[in-house]
């Protein structure tokens, strides 16, 4: 049950020791979360104590609904908490690996080794294992995921943490590795600002990327909500409904959409068993109906219309949101835009063997819906395809780049991150190949349609 090295299981394997010394002549390493992948604290504004509210286990939805449900501004284009008297931060302890490393690193989670909020705590002491030292040739990016991939905060962020590295190594080049939204996160600031781009970065590793979407989770998420945690912990941790609440407010879940622009083998839908009452003759029908990709939008507005929060005390609309929708759109034509520069090496690994929903559907035909907002409280059903349990295989391998290597990991999206094959392929490419025992075969490169 626990791992690691040191007598008391309960604080990992950690020496300090290793890190203080020395390592090899290595490029620096730069780790870029994912949706719902970094530690966000709440600090009050006039007084400056700060609290982890996400991830935590304990008080979990309490401290979830008190203090990171938002709202979108769009005159800002940022996302903000309803309690205006606290900001989200996140904490850039350990050169920004603390967010990223343990999601929860209280003793509690540490002790009972929850590997659920785990997050790049395998890769980061595989790394270090390798020589990487932090501080030098070992950085991590933890951001504010509720905002838009292409916002300035966002921005410029990723561009200190670049320049950060680089000179912090003595002016190399830096090694990207992402890992699922951070991809996309990515992939606006190479479109955007494509010389900073050009002049920090070396090689870009990019690990289970929505490139096109994931189109089964995204449109559940925004009708129903999201379980990080499923089994007994998700009694601790924050519910699906909570989780919704703030969801429907969060640009970068609209970016992660499926794309309509994309050539699919077969277009995503959503589907409602659905009952119509007949005038007249008193009797109803139940047909099956059928949206696609911009179907959906009116699906979105007729399910959520209802849809609304309490915060201390006053009710709060969430209907779906059409500000939100059309940057959105213009975030999706930022990264369509992007182009690889010259002398950067990109790789993709992407996870397959796991059913991945695709296609959702809503009530049945013994049961069906007759009001469209009675979706936010029906359970899913799911048609799936190859992929990692999150993103469809279809759309992490159409990146549109022509990648030194493309291969496919039996793993799942969160498992990537601690899997052994993932390990042996990213240190083969950042050229530490006496780790690798087996030699690894260059995938066939699959262009992605515009």
């Amino acid at each position: 049950m626990f791992g690691g090295l040191c007598p008391c299981p309960c604080f990992g394997n950690h020496r300090s020791s290793d890190n203080d010394k020395d390592g090899p002549d290595l490029d620096p390493v730069l780790l870029v979360s994912g949706m719902g992948g970094s530690i966000l604290h709440s600090k009050k504004k006039k007084f400056g104590f700060e609290t982890r509210v996400w991830v935590r286990i304990l008080l979990a939805d309490l401290e979830f609904r008190k203090k990171l449900w938002s709202l979108y501004n769009p005159t800002t284009g940022y996302t903000e908490t309803l309690d205006d008297s606290v900001e989200i931060l996140v904490p850039d302890d350990d050169y920004g690996l603390y967010a990223i490393d343990i999601l929860d690193p209280s003793w509690v989670v540490k002790c009972l080794h929850l590997k659920e909020v785990y997050h790049f705590h395998d890769m980061i002491n595989m790394l270090v294992g390798c020589g990487y030292k932090k501080g030098t040739t070992l950085f991590g990016y933890g951001y504010d995921f509720r905002q838009s991939n292409r916002i300035d905060k966002l921005m410029e962020g990723l561009k200190v943490k670049l320049k950060a590295a680089h000179q912090a190594s003595g002016g190399r080049k830096v090694n990207i590795i992402s890992h699922s939204m951070g991809g996309l996160l990515v992939l606006c600031f190479m479109s955007l600002h494509n010389d900073v781009f050009s002049k920090y970065v070396n090689k870009w590793i990019c690990i289970a990327c929505p490139f096109q979407g994931a189109p089964g989770c995204i449109n559940d998420s925004l009708l129903t909500g999201l379980q990080f945690v499923e089994g007994f912990e998700s009694y601790f941790f924050v519910s699906r409904w909570t989780m919704h609440q703030l969801l429907v407010e969060c640009p970068s879940i609209y970016e992660m959409l499926g794309n309509p622009e994309f050539k699919w083998k077969k277009q995503p839908e959503i589907q409602v068993w659905r009952r119509h009452s007949n005038d007249g003759d008193g009797e109803a029908s139940v047909d099956l109906e059928s949206y696609g990709p911009i179907e959906s939008i009116t699906l979105f507005e007729e399910a959520l219309r209802h849809n609304e929060l309490n915060h201390d005390g006053e009710s709060v609309a969430l209907p779906f949101n059409f500000e939100i929708l059309k940057w959105a759109a213009g975030t999706r034509q930022v990264m369509h835009d992007a182009k690889l520069p010259d002398g950067v090496c990109f790789y993709n690994i992407y996870g397959t063997s796991y059913d991945t929903p695709f296609d959702v559907c809503y009530g049945s035909e013994t049961s069906p819906i007759e009001d469209l907002s009675d979706i936010c409280h029906s359970l899913p059903q799911y048609s799936f395809v190859d992929g990692d349990g999150t993103v469809p295989a279809e759309s992490t391998q159409a990146d549109g780049f022509l990648a030194v290597e493309r291969v496919a990991v039996e793993a799942s999206h969160r498992g990537l991150l601690c899997d052994k094959t993932v390990f042996k392929y990213i240190q083969k490419w950042l050229g530490d190949e006496q780790r690798v025992s087996k030699h690894v075969k260059s995938s066939r490169v699959v262009d992605a349609s515009d």
